[in-house]
């Protein structure tokens, strides 16, 4: 360990060197960009921005396309100020400037409803959606942010762990708990259509895997929605992903080459296509790096090779005859062989008495086209083709009794292969600076081949899962705005859904209030209405009766739906500074339990690659979630940033023989505190050393004992199905250090960045599971990723 810290302390040393040398001219860079009015998208022709950190005069003001451009920006991160007569104006803060990559900037701008002579300047707008409909529960946020804190392994579904109402205590995947809902209760959107899993290992109806198959370097600022979503977002009952492309640059290429130990080698490249019109490309591929790592003694939970791949693109083909047009996409595969010769009995995805190949491929094409009627009124459709296959093998080297067998047993086989056809196409207009309207309708066709034969409860093979069909679901919304005045704002609307598998529907209302008591505080109220399909899995499981026919019950369950109820409080009490409360209720019914009295739900699933396997289910059960929430942040200025986010919360539900029990989600309370400090070095003070440190707490999952004698008896892993949840794990724990550096060339336009980020550095064991172990006959637990040591170097030129 010794000898490690020292070879550290040599290299954060050399570095350090190297940067005094880089500095040696005083280099700029491009500072360019659009400036639209956030409900038409249109530009804003003669908006001014400014630079504020600087005794130069340095601005400019945009076209008649509302672009503009800044020369000359000197390196360094700086704040800008956006102003338009009739406008609320804004500064945007911290931007940080490189040498290796222009900055490109896209703003929007809200028009005045008192149609004041001056231009407003409000306080800065970190953190706020992006989505002017949600103005409860939910938080944009941007590429530097998923970059910036430590622990994050590349991941936006980790980056979102740090907000509040949000747990992911788990350190082999990244599945998003939000107040206490599982995760199939996420629905991810990209571009304004939903998309497939985003993940690498990903199987039928999960939302989250291993690794990330979303390259964040791709990202443009996003929103994360937490509860009583918008009109426009359906079928997800807790949470919501919506996710942008970034655009490439119109005016000159780029080049971005990154290694990270988990998202892999990386290759990104951008530029202009035709200058004439403003159209662009980007395009990134990672390779799995992971198999080096393994080679050099790091632990990634497992002693197979993951291999992984993504690319991720987006042409946008600027203005044409027939409106703007864009394409985009992500293509991955995955593959992964478990060898029970190779594992342990601490592998966290592997037995040891079992070979196990998976193998995975998601693809996901879209075309969007936005049309402009007039200056207030515009068309977007989105139009998305989606084919996801997934397959794995599992095959026993041992009997019942833990005696090796002669030949292997092949005992199940997983072919799924699910193709989705999308087209979301809305009117979006400002009927007044008052008042704006968008309406649309969703519509997804879905085709769906997916077979599951076992062997692993019987001796001959069971056909638990048998469906080669198509299906439909049907989601018109519409939703509409109303400023009464500058400090009071209603949004109402409805979403409907129509699901042709079963011809279930339901209507949606959703409804939002936000009141500006003063420039620094405001007060939010938002109720919805919200209904989700269930797992694939769960509709197609079906059960063998005694006499060889197979029960198809679940084929007929209906939406589980939740009502929504949000409070919450924000306060700008400081430059740079928020404070922010919300209080939620959800109250869930007609979530699929058993037709016979048991504790079983659906609400628990969906942590894991499989489902547990129960038929004959029916929508009776219920549960609710009840929490409080505070965020207290200190946006990056100065050169540090604050992030303290706790939540306070009870999950619990009732399965079909009534009885209140805690849902396995039920961590109670999580807590998290990052924290981070640049000091700027050089000669000319253009690079920077990074120190970031992140503590996160969570209380322990509610589990389901093992029945040991049970167990012995069948020779695998039976539950004690009359204790549900009734045992929890010790609490999560978590301290992570990041240590980095950025240089930039003083002789050519190239950035580099370098980070080591130290994970669990206490080592703490947090539990991974209790589970049965087939070869001692014993109860015993398996314990998440210790301290590991995750690195990222980038360049950009």
């Amino acid at each position: 360990m010794k000898k490690n810290y020292s070879k550290i302390s040599i290299l954060f040393l050399w570095i350090y060197i190297l940067s005094i040398q880089l500095s040696a001219q005083n280099l700029t860079q491009i500072v360019k960009g659009n400036i639209i009015d956030k409900v038409t998208e249109q530009g804003l022709v003669g908006a001014t921005i400014v630079l504020l950190d600087t005794t130069q005069n340095i601005g400019a003001t945009t076209d008649e396309n509302g672009k503009f451009i800044i020369e000359k920006v000197p390196l360094g991160r700086h704040t800008f100020k956006i102003s338009y007569v009739g406008y609320n104006g804004t500064t945007i803060p911290e931007i940080l400037v490189t040498s290796g990559k222009e900055v490109v900037l896209n703003i929007s701008l809200e028009e005045n409803t008192e149609k004041l002579e001056e231009v407003v300047i409000t306080a800065n707008e970190k953190g706020e959606p992006n989505n002017d409909f949600s103005p409860v529960s939910t938080r944009s946020f941007s590429l530097e942010e998923t970059n910036r804190f430590s622990g994050g392994r590349n991941d936006v579904g980790r980056l979102v762990s740090n907000f509040a109402g949000v747990a992911t205590s788990n350190d082999a995947r990244n599945d998003i708990v939000v107040r206490g809902n599982s995760p199939t209760a996420v629905l991810w959107r990209m571009e304004g259509v939903p998309i497939p899993n985003p993940n690498h290992f990903a199987t039928l109806g999960t939302t989250g895997g291993p690794v990330s198959a979303l390259n964040p370097n791709m990202l443009r600022n996003s929103d994360f929605m937490t509860g009583a979503f918008p009109a426009e977002y359906g079928n997800a009952t807790g949470a919501v992903f919506d996710i942008a492309l970034k655009n490439g640059n119109t005016d000159k290429f780029e080049t971005t080459l990154q290694l990270n130990a988990f998202s892999g080698l990386e290759a990104m490249f951008e530029g202009p296509i035709s200058k004439k019109n403003g159209s662009s490309f980007t395009l990134a591929y990672r390779y799995s790096f992971v198999a080096i790592g393994q080679s050099l003694g790091l632990n990634v939970g497992t002693s197979a090779v993951p291999k992984y791949q993504d690319l991720t693109f987006n042409f946008n083909f600027g203005n044409t005859k027939i409106g703007k047009l864009s394409l985009f996409g992500i293509l991955s595969g995955s593959n992964i062989d478990f060898l029970g010769a190779k594992t342990d009995t601490t592998d966290l995805f592997a037995n040891k008495n079992e070979d196990a190949y998976n193998r995975s491929q998601m693809g996901v094409v879209g075309l969007k086209h936005t049309l402009n009627i007039n200056k207030s009124s515009f068309f977007r459709t989105v139009v998305s083709f989606s084919s996801v296959e997934g397959s794995f093998q599992r095959y026993k080297l041992t009997d019942n009794n833990g005696i090796t067998l002669a030949q292997r047993n092949f005992i199940l086989d997983v072919k799924d292969r699910n193709t989705t056809f999308r087209i979301n196409s809305n009117f979006n207009s400002k009927l007044s600076a008052k008042t704006s309207l968008r309406a649309g309708i969703l519509y997804e066709i879905f085709g769906l081949n997916s077979k599951v034969l076992t062997k692993e409860y019987a001796p001959n093979w069971v056909l638990q899962r048998d469906f080669n069909d198509n299906f439909g679901l049907l989601q018109p919304y519409a939703q509409v705005q109303h400023k009464f005045n500058e400090r009071l704002t209603w949004n109402i609307g409805l979403h409907a859904q129509y699901f042709t598998f079963n011809q279930k529907s339901i209507v949606e209302p959703r409804t939002s209030l936000n009141y500006q008591l003063t420039t620094s505080q405001s007060f939010s109220f938002g109720y919805g209405l919200h209904s989700q399909l269930q797992p694939l899995p769960v509709y197609l499981f079906q059960s063998q009766s005694a006499d060889g026919s197979y029960n198809k019950e679940n084929r007929n369950l209906d939406f589980t739906k939740a009502h929504h109820f949000v409070l919450g409080y924000t306060n700008k009490f400081a430059s740079d500074w928020r404070l922010k409360a919300e209080i939620y209720y959800q109250s869930i019914f007609d979530a699929p339990v058993e037709r016979n009295l048991s504790g079983y739900s659906v609400l628990n699933e969906g942590a894991n690659f499989r489902f547990t396997e129960k038929g004959n289910l029916i929508s009776n059960g219920t549960g609710n979630n009840t929490g409080i929430e505070l965020t207290i942040e200190k946006f990056f200025s100065k050169g540090y940033y604050i992030l303290f986010t706790t939540s306070l919360f009870d999950s619990k539900y009732k399965g079909s023989d009534g009885i209140e029990r805690n849902t396995t989600f039920n961590t109670q309370h999580i807590l998290n505190i990052l924290g981070g400090k640049e000091w700027k070095i050089g000669k000319n003070k253009k690079n920077a050393i990074t120190f970031d440190v992140r503590m996160t707490t969570s209380g322990g999952k509610y589990f389901t004992p093992v029945d040991l004698q049970a167990s012995k008896l069948a020779g695998r892993e039976i539950l004690d199905e009359t204790k549900y949840f009734t045992q929890r794990n010790s609490d999560y724990f978590r301290f992570d250090m990041k240590f980095g550096f950025r240089l930039n060339s003083g002789k050519r336009k190239i950035s580099h960045t370098f980070y080591l980020d130290l994970q669990n550095v206490t080592n703490n064991k947090n539990i991974f599971q209790t589970r049965y172990n087939e070869q001692k006959q014993t109860i015993g637990q398996t314990y998440q990723i210790g301290f590991f040591p995750d690195v990222l170097y980038r360049i950009q030129f």
